[in-house]
């Protein structure tokens, strides 16, 4: 499982990024936990999106757990409607 940040920032994408592709590459399966998530920007929902898409590219099933509220809100908020990101929010 690759739990995310508390706070999915401009400040912290880099780092999580860097953890979340070493966590790929020993994983075929991955469960994404944003159960922590308690703040979220516009960099984060694209970093959110990076693992989808990376995920996908790489073969790797993907599951998200606990759908924080505060991404959702933070997606609708921003008007995205992507099909990709769409299908782990409202599974």
């Amino acid at each position: 499982m690759f739990k995310l940040p508390a706070e999915l920032t401009i400040v912290q994408v880099s780092e999580c990024q860097a953890q979340f592709i070493e966590f790929a590459e020993q994983h075929q399966e991955i469960t994404l936990d944003d159960s922590d998530v308690n703040r979220v920007d516009t960099v984060g929902i694209q970093l959110l999106l990076a693992i989808i898409t990376y995920a996908i590219a790489q073969n790797k099933t993907l599951h998200w757990k606990n759908t924080s509220t505060i991404i959702s809100d933070s997606i609708k908020q921003l008007g995205i409607n992507e099909e990709i990101l769409n299908k782990y929010l409202n599974a």
